[in-house]
């Protein structure tokens, strides 16, 4: 991509991702905006090459452990994965009249992509979420436990497993909501 937009030097290789909301709006309470991310990410899994480690989607940002299947591109196919999800969660907003804060996430999504020449009208994801690549089994493992440990460090649930928007069900042998690769 161009200037100020993912530099990822191996296409294939795995890397830790954090996608987070404008201004740290609690988007993700409301199931429907999550499950816009679920289905997104389904998507990209199936068509576009993506594979899928680990994740978590939190109240306003989402975590991930990913890579690409050979012949694929992992910028490609998170630009793309922030593309249609950010026009999808602002056309969901818009649409759901029982929104008590519709207006006001709006303000700031406009707000923000008025001050940036990347939008036409509104900013949904922050742009400073460069990836890391994971290159060895410790990182990784440091990773995937800082992933999964989010909802506990938030107060949301005591144990990771117990939080349904993670692979960590996954990780302790139960199914979770999305179908991953698990790490070596």
């Amino acid at each position: 991509m161009g200037e100020g937009g993912y530099k990822i030097s191996d296409q294939q290789a795995i890397h830790f991702i954090t996608f987070a909301v404008i201004e740290w709006v609690d988007v993700f309470t409301k199931r429907d905006y999550r499950d816009i991310v679920l289905d997104s990410l389904r998507y990209c899994q199936r068509e576009k090459g993506l594979v899928l480690y680990c994740w978590v989607i939190m109240s306003n940002h989402i975590h991930f452990i990913v890579s690409a299947k050979e012949g694929f591109q992992l910028s490609n196919i998170l630009r793309d994965f922030k593309k249609y999800t950010s026009v999808s969660i602002i056309q969901a907003i818009e649409n759901n009249e029982t929104e008590s804060r519709r207006d006001w996430m709006l303000s700031i999504f406009g707000q923000a992509g008025r001050h940036n020449s990347r939008n036409t009208t509104y900013q949904f994801w922050r742009q400073n979420n460069q990836p890391k690549e994971l290159d060895s089994n410790i990182i990784k493992d440091q990773k995937m436990d800082y992933i999964h440990n989010n909802p506990v460090a938030a107060g949301i649930v005591e144990r990771p497993e117990e939080y349904i928007y993670s692979s960590a069900k996954d990780y302790s042998s139960e199914k979770g909501l999305l179908n991953i690769t698990f790490l070596d």
